[in-house]
């Protein structure tokens, strides 16, 4: 059976972790947009982190079954999106993350440190 909802966050969170992402925010959507229910924002040190934690975040949903996965952003690896349903994650650069600020975009959404999985 595909993950959906909270179980989408956790591989996300796992994954990210498990690729030592920085900084990892989960937002916390839900009542205040019908775009999804979590944000997940990590920054990466440099491009080629960001487009690794991109790809093996990209291959570990697939291979859970979710369907509709769409990514953009991945030849520059500033900021790449990835749109797994319930969960939109967005991986920066740190500089391009600080210019963009989407933290600051959902200031009245609940942010919240992703504890690492145990």
């Amino acid at each position: 059976m595909p993950l959906a909802g909270d179980d989408v966050l956790k591989l996300v969170t796992a994954s990210l972790d498990d690729d030592k992402a920085l900084d990892l925010a989960v937002i916390d959507l839900q009542g205040k947009s019908d775009i999804a229910d979590h944000m997940v924002i990590a920054s990466g040190t440099s491009e080629r982190q960001v487009g690794a934690m991109a790809d093996h975040l990209r291959e570990k949903l697939k291979k859970q079954g979710l369907k509709g996965l769409n990514v953009e952003g991945m030849p520059k690896c500033d900021w790449v999106l990835i749109d797994a349903g319930d969960v939109i994650v967005h991986l920066f650069r740190p500089e391009v993350r600080e210019f963009y600020a989407l933290e600051k975009l959902w200031a009245d959404a609940p942010v919240a440190e992703a504890a690492a999985p145990h």
